[in-house]
């Protein structure tokens, strides 16, 4: 009997003490899991899913980047897309973080499944594969049109200026600065010419000096800021002509000399102007300080 009795507090004690080793494991794997968590969170994974172009991301999840973007354009379902981006997170986590096993399940059982969740980050720029659906729209207008009537709802600005600052160069925020301060500015167009005006041709349109009087710093690339802020609806070339003396100073304008030598023998110019829409003047007064 005292046999008996010794020999079940041996295993009292062994289950004890692998009790207490399975706690210490456990610890360590949620501690571990934790930590690679919050990596992959600065890194801009968002717990698991496939991060935005930061440089980290791009070489530390090619492996994942690749599994979600393949699924997704296979059509599978977002539980195939995550067991995808499981067995990437795997790969990564043991070569490049070096942690157990244990970790490794316990980080890509958070990887979610939700639909959407891992198709709208599969490409890695934050843009949805599909567009959304008529019922996710409506709810979303209907939203809107609750908020409208509610008195208590107050809006300081128009919720497109956050998004239009991310789309902006500092040099097309130097040329709204400037027009914001001096007004519209003179454009031309240079046609050919042809009897009565048939059959005239656009040579080059929309020539300014509107960017190198702002000082860009990019000189080169003044006609692509000038079609962002237009698409960005914050400026736009208008028929109306500004006063006839401030055309002389452009068009001995090197780029409008080439565009008049190109045209050909009395080539046609069309007086026009730039200037900021109603929307981009707000703009402007909103998110710059204008000063004297």
């Amino acid at each position: 009997m005292a046999d008996d009795r010794t020999g079940q507090d041996v295993a009292r004690a062994g289950s004890r003490s692998m009790e207490r080793s399975s706690d210490v494991e456990q610890r360590q794997i949620s501690n571990e899991a934790r930590l690679i968590r919050g990596v992959f969170r600065a890194a801009g994974l968002a717990a698991g899913t496939v991060a935005r172009g930061s440089q980290w991301a791009v070489e530390t999840t090619y492996e994942v980047t690749k599994e979600i973007t393949q699924a997704a354009l296979d059509g599978e379902s977002s539980a195939d897309i995550a067991e995808r981006t499981g067995n990437a997170l795997r790969s990564i986590a043991r070569s490049a973080l070096g942690v157990t096993e244990g970790s490794v399940r316990e980080i890509v059982s958070y990887v979610p499944t939700s639909n959407g969740a891992a198709q709208q980050q599969a490409l890695g720029i934050g843009t949805p594969l599909h567009s959304a659906s008529s019922e996710e729209l409506r709810r979303r207008g209907d939203a809107l049109l609750a908020r409208s009537a509610d008195v208590y709802f107050t809006e300081d600005v128009h919720p497109a200026y956050d998004r239009i600052l991310d789309e902006l160069a500092p040099d097309e925020a130097r040329i709204l600065r400037f027009m914001a301060l001096n007004g519209p500015q003179p454009s031309v167009d240079v046609r050919t010419n042809r009897p009565l005006g048939i059959g005239s041709e656009l040579v080059t349109g929309d020539l300014t000096s509107v960017p190198e009087q702002a000082g860009v710093r990019y000189p080169d690339r003044a006609r692509t800021y000038l079609i962002n802020l237009t698409r960005l609806g914050l400026a736009q070339v208008s028929d109306d002509p500004v006063v006839l003396s401030r055309y002389m100073v452009l068009e001995v304008q090197p780029v409008v000399e080439a565009a008049l030598k190109k045209a050909g023998r009395a080539p046609k110019i069309v007086r026009k102007s730039l200037r900021l829409t109603e929307f981009g003047s707000d703009f402007c007064h909103t998110c710059f300080t204008i000063g004297n």
